[in-house]
């Protein structure tokens, strides 16, 4: 089977907000306009009556997949621990609520359920077992800045190499790709306050750490979250006060920033300091880990009208062609589904300036296909 391509509907979660597409719409999108693309991935508590949508949903739910031609792909699944008002979730309680969602997701079709990144190891162990009944892959999301070569996968592949289980995975969100700020982002630190000169010198650093030609050390984010560094960096901003291990990085982003950007305020600092929130993931061991993948998230912030190439389109600050090209040549089998977030970079504006995200997916599923069949 080839790789196939789908979208994640979380990408249209502007337009179900403003009412311009509801959850068929949304399937509707996919199965007519999108050039063969046929995968449904959803976020259960955004697009179905959580946590029981009832028959007569599910019968019509199975018409839409009929009806567009389309396929269930993954159900992604969150875990609110402190949902309840007396006490933390135990990691027993999200196994039962895991399971739960393991049965909803098997009830309308899906193939795959996707768990956060955050979901300890325990309590995919503890509902595997069902998940092996029915026939569902468990799949651990792998999100920027953490990388393949980080705690979380290595977790994953203990477990499958002692169990041979074939029900439990990874689910890599290729912003794990990533290697320069998006250029909606800095437009979005641009309209808050920011310098051009800080935007242009977060480019430059982050393709400098890419190429190991950085005046200092990269930050190994495989033990952090992009949360913590930036919380850390405030801190040491405010009064020079950090973890031991961020000071060198914290004061080499300081001196970058002092001899590229004039006059320098808080928010320039803290432009350039996004270079260190990269995951430097390897190409090379996604190709190793296609077999562990579940399904793919095609993460992207903005697709962009390649120059001189009329109709094509690409993400300028994720490295596509080396994911895709990874997956490809480790024999990835499954479904590459678009999961578009660039909207939330432009909800400052006003709603005539906000992007389209109809027209963003239609981009991305371009350069999908083009690089699929490459």
């Amino acid at each position: 089977m080839a790789i196939q391509r789908g979208v994640s509907l979380y990408s249209y979660q502007q337009a179900q907000f403003f009412k311009e597409l509801d959850l068929q719409a949304q399937i509707r999108e996919v199965g007519q306009n999108l050039g063969g693309a046929d995968g449904i991935e959803l976020v259960d508590e955004m697009s179905l009556r959580y946590p029981d949508p009832g028959e007569d949903f599910r019968r019509q739910w199975f018409t839409w997949m009929e009806t567009y031609g389309t396929r269930p792909v993954a159900m992604d699944v969150g875990m609110d621990v402190l949902q309840f008002r007396d006490h933390v979730m135990s990691l027993e309680e999200c196994a039962d609520r895991l399971r739960h969602d393991i049965r909803l997701a098997k009830a309308l079709g899906f193939a795959n359920v996707r768990v956060l990144s955050v979901v300890p190891i325990e309590v995919l162990v503890s509902a595997l077992p069902l998940a092996e009944s029915l026939d569902i892959r468990l799949g651990k999301e792998i999100h920027q800045p953490m990388t393949l070569e980080g705690r979380e996968v290595g977790e994953i592949m203990d477990v499958v190499e002692r169990t041979g289980t074939s029900h439990l995975g990874i689910v890599p969100d290729l912003g794990i790709f990533q290697f320069r700020p998006s250029e909606v982002q800095l437009a979005w630190f641009e309209r808050r306050g920011a310098q051009k000169t800080a935007c242009e010198a977060s480019v430059h650093l982050a393709l400098k750490l890419r190429r190991d030609e950085a005046p200092f050390s990269h930050v190994d984010m495989a033990r952090h979250t992009a949360g913590n560094l930036r919380s850390e960096f405030n801190r040491f901003l405010k009064n020079g006060m950090c973890e031991r291990e961020f000071t060198k990085a914290f004061e080499g982003v300081r001196r970058y920033t002092d001899g590229r950007v004039q006059d320098p305020k808080e928010l320039d600092y803290r432009v350039v300091a996004e270079a260190l929130t990269l995951s430097r993931t390897s190409a090379d061991t996604l190709r190793e880990l296609a077999p562990h993948v579940t399904h793919v998230h095609g993460k992207f912030n903005n697709m962009s009208p390649m120059p001189l190439k009329p109709g094509q389109y690409h993400e300028i600050a994720i490295d596509y062609e080396a994911a895709i090209g990874a997956l490809k040549a480790g024999g990835f089998d499954g479904y590459v589904n678009s999961e578009y977030e660039g909207q939330r970079y432009s909800q400052d504006r006003g709603r005539e300036d906000l992007m389209d995200e109809v027209d963003q997916v239609r981009r991305h599923q371009e350069m999908l296909r083009r690089l699929l069949a490459a």
